[in-house]
């Protein structure tokens, strides 16, 4: 997230005027990193499509487009479509606990 934050175009490289200033543009920034932005590593969705189940229909949708495409064009495709399968559990900074990954579930609280 921070290597995005610090690439964006409009990223203030000089500073910010103010304390409210950093806290708007800090505000756009979450706005559109969580709602906007697509993730490859969550197959070019958004972190708030994952944690609503949205996604699930958007990668089901694109992998009947890639599928179609493929059908029309197969000298354009070496092997398979990527793969569209929605992940099953989404997290920023996964814990790991003796190697194995664990997932905080929010609803949960825990």
């Amino acid at each position: 997230m921070f290597r995005t934050l610090k690439y964006r175009p409009n990223y203030p490289h000089k500073g910010f005027a103010t304390l409210e200033e950093a806290r708007q543009w800090s505000g756009e920034f979450v706005h559109w990193y969580n709602e906007i932005h697509l993730h490859s590593g969550l197959k070019f969705v958004t972190p708030v499509q994952c944690h609503t189940g949205s996604h699930i229909e958007v990668l089901k949708k694109r992998e009947k487009v890639y599928q179609e495409a493929k059908e029309r064009h197969p000298e354009r495709w070496a092997s398979n479509t990527r793969n569209w399968t929605p992940h099953d559990q989404v997290a920023l900074n996964p814990m790991r606990v003796e190697g194995k990954i664990m997932y905080v579930d929010k609803r949960l609280n825990y």
